[in-house]
């Protein structure tokens, strides 16, 4: 493992693609700061760049891949279809591909599980759910606009509920969900395994931004991770990054900070031990970053972590 390349290493997903091992984060980037940020991340070897309709920041984003000058197919573009999109998956996809100025997106996902009302927010679709949406999902690979779909924020409990309807004839390629040594998720990982389902980890070294959605979730400063960064001489983000590449997960750390977006790509080298690992997995503090207050319904159950 210690001369595993993670740079340039790629998890192999059920549709044959490959989604490099490292991508750039941007929820909650600052605004003009997004560009800089994707530019500086693909000139210096990130081949990933994570957004979605509902981070605003679609714009930036494809303006930083072209300001990057590194060709367009050597990148992996990972964006989603916002809540209120639901019922118009064909459009939600559109817009994003007229905001990011780019004629496919690599992996399109259904941000969360969760078919909201565009007209009233506070409610839920009477006649829609993350079913009929996957239903639209799927004809969006014969475009020639969408290489790969996949789901967010799907739970065991909604991923049952999909599978098992009989108008699901695609397997999502992605679960991207929150995981980090605070949120494990061990059941909804192995689960995902169990069904040929990879599995992204987004808010990967935590959050500390208080909103209805982003929680303090103090990783960073965590004994553990920091006797490991100690031990390692490397940066607390650097352990966090590494654990979740050795469970087999994609990781999109954000950062708009230059030093630290190089920092958390030097993963080649290098590796944690089985103690380190058996460490942080033993880390008993349980916090989300993100919550679902905000939504018309419940979509974190509390039962996969």
């Amino acid at each position: 493992m210690s001369d595993h390349k993670f740079t340039t290493h790629t998890f192999h997903l059920n549709n044959g693609c490959a989604i490099p091992a490292i991508g750039l984060g941007t929820w909650q980037s600052k605004e003009n700061a997004t560009r800089e940020a994707v530019k500086y991340a693909l000139q210096n070897g990130y081949r990933h760049v994570d957004t979605a309709l509902n981070y605003g920041n679609e714009q930036e984003v494809g303006e930083g891949i072209r300001a990057s000058g590194v060709p367009r197919e050597q990148i992996w573009v990972t964006s989603k279809l916002d809540n209120h999109w639901h019922h118009r998956v064909r459009e939600g996809l559109e817009k994003s591909l007229e905001n990011l100025g780019l004629e496919y997106i690599d992996l399109f996902l259904i941000h969360f599980p969760c078919s909201t009302d565009p007209e009233d927010r506070s409610k839920h679709l009477p006649d829609w759910n993350f079913v009929d949406t996957w239903r639209e999902m799927q004809k969006l690979l014969d475009t020639g606009k969408v290489r790969t779909i996949g789901v967010s924020n799907f739970q065991m409990s909604h991923l049952e509920t999909l599978l098992n309807d009989p108008s699901c004839k695609v397997v999502p390629a992605v679960n991207q969900i929150e995981l980090h040594p605070h949120n494990p998720s061990p059941k909804l990982l192995e689960y995902c395994k169990s069904k040929g389902i990879h599995c992204t980890a987004y808010s990967c070294l935590g959050g500390n931004t208080a909103s209805p959605i982003n929680a303090h979730t103090d990783l960073i400063d965590d004994p553990t991770v920091l006797k490991i960064s100690k031990a390692k001489a490397k940066a607390p983000a650097q352990i966090l990054v590494m654990w979740g590449l050795q469970r087999g997960t994609s990781m999109i750390p954000k950062s708009v900070t230059p030093d630290r977006i190089s920092s958390n790509f030097l993963m080649d080298g290098w590796c944690l031990s089985n103690g380190d690992i058996l460490a942080l997995d033993g880390i008993q503090t349980r916090a989300k970053v993100v919550g679902d207050a905000w939504m018309p319904i419940r979509v974190f159950l509390g039962d996969d972590i």
